[in-house]
């Protein structure tokens, strides 16, 4: 049961009963009256029981964005319902404006909507839809909760794609250009062509010369069909957050955008995500929606307070074949999970693929080493300048075998990955 607002006023105006005949037996005899008014209206009112609940599905939706869920409520009584609904969902789903005021007739139908914008990566669920049905005199109310399944599935939000229309224009450029026909390992014929000054002798096809008055040349192209392995770091280093943003999103930010671009240059992407365990793989095969299937299979992904165990992850890279990819290592540049776990098994990988390190830049780091005000920023700033000389130094080990590394800031991570992909591919590196 619950009451109403009207109830405190009907107890506040025996009030006017007890000034008028001050007793002992004027106090009870108005407080038996209003319990039997708020019985009889709780006993008058519709039970909770009559209104019938389904609920529509509720498609995907990218983190932070807009998305609505709908209820159907039918009244299966023949009297007249007016009820109060709230459709409760985890706070992270971000619900608002889910309370509803509802009348419906014997047997009608109503659609409530709800808003949410979703907060956090993974499958939302509702928690409960409640109903208070008040009585014809509005003091008190039949309540009740329900459990109605409800789910709605955020996905990373993607807000590197902004970039991705700049780059596939660049990427048309260098499939459109001359100078990346060139001969050379593990590249693709193209067309012939007349020999002009310049060009390299090995290039010439002797039986094709010999069908024509003029030197003929071959032309070559990148190789299309190339594999890219995007390995996911989601060990405790993931968990960090840089501006307020876990290193683990902004991580899928940067690998959504490469995968886009590449998916579109014809390559195939691998995905492997783990720490301590493999957690999630997928085998794209080359397909153009392959952002839309890392976004699904990265939504439930959270970071494991954990060791990455490495030899795990490179394993399960060469499980997903021995042919030469480009593997980007999507992990924190923390020299200390790095000499003591990565470096070990970097061999295997350097000595038969093309391996880059991308990883979240904290700018803080540099806000601190560059300030001097007082002694205390003085002492800050020593800190800093010790962690970013420890983080330089790993950078150039793994330089030295033979890794690319790619700090940048959480903005510029994606972009900076983006563009040193597209310079591999003009370069005939992949």
């Amino acid at each position: 049961m619950a009451i109403s607002g009207r109830t405190p006023l009907l107890l506040l105006l025996g009030m006017v009963a007890v000034v008028l005949r001050p007793s002992v037996s004027t106090v009870f005899l108005w407080l038996l009256l209003v319990l039997l008014l708020v019985t009889a209206d709780w006993l008058l009112a519709p039970r909770t029981s009559t209104l019938a609940w389904a609920r529509r599905p509720t498609g995907a939706v990218r983190m932070g964005h807009p998305t609505e869920t709908v209820l159907v409520a039918t009244n299966g009584s023949t009297r007249r319902v007016r009820a109060l609904v709230r459709d409760a969902w985890q706070p992270s789903a971000g619900a608002v404006g889910n309370r509803h005021r509802l009348a419906l007739g014997p047997g009608d139908r109503a659609l409530l909507s709800t808003p949410l914008r979703p907060r956090r990566r993974g499958d939302l669920r509702a928690t409960g839809v409640t109903v208070r049905i008040t009585g014809p005199l509005g003091l008190a109310a039949r309540q009740r909760t329900v459990g109605v399944e409800g789910t709605v599935r955020s996905l990373p939000p993607f807000e590197s794609r902004k970039h991705l229309p700049s780059r596939l224009a660049r990427l048309r450029d260098l499939d459109g250009r001359s100078a990346v026909r060139v001969r050379g390992q593990g590249t693709e014929f193209d067309s012939l062509r007349e020999y002009v000054r310049g060009d390299d002798v090995r290039s010439i096809d002797w039986r094709a010369s010999a069908r024509n008055r003029n030197v003929v040349v071959r032309t070559w192209q990148p190789e299309r069909d190339r594999r890219v392995v995007l390995v996911l770091d989601t060990s405790r280093t993931s968990a960090g957050r840089v501006e307020d943003v876990p290193r683990l999103d902004s991580a899928m930010d940067a690998s959504l955008l490469l995968a886009a671009l590449a998916a579109r240059a014809g390559d195939r992407i691998d995905f492997v995500a783990g720490d301590r365990r493999v957690r999630s793989r997928l085998r794209s095969a080359g397909s153009l929606d392959v952002a839309a299937r890392l976004q699904e299979t990265m939504a439930d992904l959270e970071p494991v307070i954990a060791e990455a165990d490495w030899n795990a992850l490179v394993g399960a890279v060469q499980g997903m074949g021995r042919q030469r990819a480009l593997v980007v290592l999507l992990t924190p540049l923390e020299p200390s999970a790095i000499e003591e776990g990565l470096l070990a098994v970097l061999p295997a990988l350097t000595r038969h693929h093309r391996v880059v390190l991308a990883s979240v830049r904290d700018p803080a780091l540099d806000r601190l080493a560059a300030a001097r005000a007082s002694i205390d920023d003085v002492y800050d700033a020593a800190a800093a300048e010790q962690v970013l000389g420890r983080r330089r130094r790993t950078a150039d080990l793994l330089r030295t075998l033979g890794v690319d590394v790619i700090d940048a800031d959480a903005d510029r991570l994606p972009p900076a990955l983006a563009d040193h992909y597209l310079h591999l591919k003009a370069q005939g590196l992949l």
